[in-house]
């Protein structure tokens, strides 16, 4: 069984940075892995993904204050989020997909960017 097991989420101030790390458990190859975002009353939205071979999408929200890394080998991804803004609260779910087009998604890690 696949699980996606989310950590580094919390309580952050503007101009802050944090990291967000996903490990995927079980013996599985994912074709990308990626982070999405769910702020309250809003669309999940795209954060970030990064394909096997490394090309990388950046939601246009986030582009130029974030940047993801992934380790095939470990089935890891990770997000690095720098001059973080308020608006940038919400929860982050870790998302990948297999080449099999099945998407798992993580339970979620909160983060909350004060003022």
């Amino acid at each position: 069984q696949v699980q996606l097991v989310e950590s580094g989420g919390g309580l952050v101030q503007a101009g802050g940075s944090l990291r967000l790390s996903c490990a995927a458990s079980g013996s599985i190859s994912f074709g990308a892995m990626g982070w999405y975002r769910q702020a309250p009353g809003k669309q999940r939205e795209l954060v970030a993904l990064v394909t096997t071979g490394g090309s990388t999408i950046y939601g246009d929200s986030v582009k130029g204050r974030i940047t993801i890394s992934r380790d095939n080998a470990r089935n890891t991804v990770d997000l690095r989020m720098n001059n973080l803004k308020p608006e940038d609260t919400a929860v982050y779910y870790c998302n990948a997909v297999s080449y099999d087009t099945i998407n798992y998604w993580g339970k979620g890690t909160l983060v909350t960017v004060s003022s």
